[in-house]
């Protein structure tokens, strides 16, 4: 399983997908989700309404420094596709993927060939064009609904997965780690985790394996 830092491996919350925070998780060997806005014709790092000071996504690939680590695009506003594609063929980044997009965003973006993830979670229990996406991005807003099968069948039918770890959400995170840890196809490349303490989710699933 690859461990993904939410947001760059931060140390403190002022961090949070800042220039630190990146060079912190790459640095690390941790790939990493962001968010993704569009601000005076350029895409920004930004998970809220961006104010114009904001990193920019080719700044992030400069950090990243060709190590084409993986990436988890999230999409916060529509149309960005074309740009996101450009930047990721100008530095040769392959190793992404784009999620939380609108639908008929989603559909642009497969249609650019673009790898997309679709949502399946407790409240979209029916994941949008699963067929004709590379992955899926598996959350658990309110329980941990999943249990390692879930996981396990996703896998066997080809599909790349990346699981919100539950303190994202400000649950506790130990029993989901739990049902994550009796996934037999554990060890997959396939398999990321996405997580506020990468350091430990690493320690965890090292020890239990």
């Amino acid at each position: 399983m690859l461990i993904l830092a939410h947001r760059g491996y931060w140390k403190e919350v002022l961090e949070k997908n800042q220039r630190s925070a990146f060079e912190r998780a790459f640095k690390g060997g941790f790939g990493s989700e962001t968010d993704l806005r569009d601000n005076a014709g350029k895409i920004v790092i930004a998970h809220d309404m961006p104010k114009g000071n904001e990193l920019s996504f080719e700044e992030v690939l400069q950090i990243m420094d060709g190590r084409n680590l993986p990436l988890a695009l999230n999409i916060k506003a529509d149309g960005q596709g074309e740009a996101i594609q450009e930047l990721l063929e100008k530095y040769q980044h392959t190793n992404y993927f784009t999620f939380d997009m609108s639908i008929a965003d989603l559909v642009c973006q497969i249609q650019r060939g673009l790898q997309v993830f679709t949502g399946l979670s407790d409240i979209l229990p029916k994941p949008v064009m699963l067929e004709s996406c590379a992955g899926v991005w598996l959350d658990s807003f309110y329980t941990d609904w999943f249990d390692a099968d879930t996981i396990d069948n996703l896998l066997a039918c080809g599909k790349k997965i990346c699981i919100v770890s539950a303190e994202l959400h400000q649950r506790a995170r130990t029993k989901q780690w739990e049902i994550i840890n009796k996934c037999q196809k554990l060890a997959s490349q396939n398999l990321m985790l996405c997580t506020d303490v990468p350091e430990e989710a690493m320690r965890y699933f090292s020890d239990k394996n």
